[in-house]
């Protein structure tokens, strides 16, 4: 199957918007445990939407995300400088919570064997009686 050149984009800008933030945003709302998930850009490649995932608080991931939404046109110029093309996107900034959802399911397992395991030890208990 071959390779969008959207997809080799979308790969390309995660990679640059990420250093760009990670290097020159300072604003100290900015959280430094963020992560640029995946990178969606429009087929007509004017638009792009960035989705981090960052660490902390609901409160802190509301700052960073607003943090980034005030600082978009900075990191799209700066972004711009690294990769060569006619138009850069304008870029959206939302949140990823995939890794929250992630997470949740792991735990959910968990409890469930747990709970497995306690109820395989108590058949187990009443057959010896």
């Amino acid at each position: 199957m071959p390779i969008k050149r959207t997809d080799r984009l979308n790969s390309l800008l995660k990679e640059v918007i990420s250093d760009v933030i990670r290097k020159e945003v300072r604003n100290p709302h900015v959280n430094e445990l963020l992560t640029v998930t995946r990178v969606d850009v429009t087929k007509d490649l004017h638009y792009a939407k960035v989705y981090i995932s960052v660490i902390g608080t609901d409160e802190q991931k509301k700052q960073t995300l607003e943090a980034l939404q005030s600082a978009a046109g900075f990191i799209a110029v700066t972004s711009s400088k690294q990769v060569v093309m006619r138009y850069f996107p304008a870029l959206t900034f939302r949140l990823d919570d995939s890794v929250d959802k992630h997470m949740r399911i792991e735990e959910l397992l968990h409890k469930i064997a747990v709970e497995k395991s306690t109820r395989s030890e108590s058949s187990v208990d009443d057959e010896s009686l």
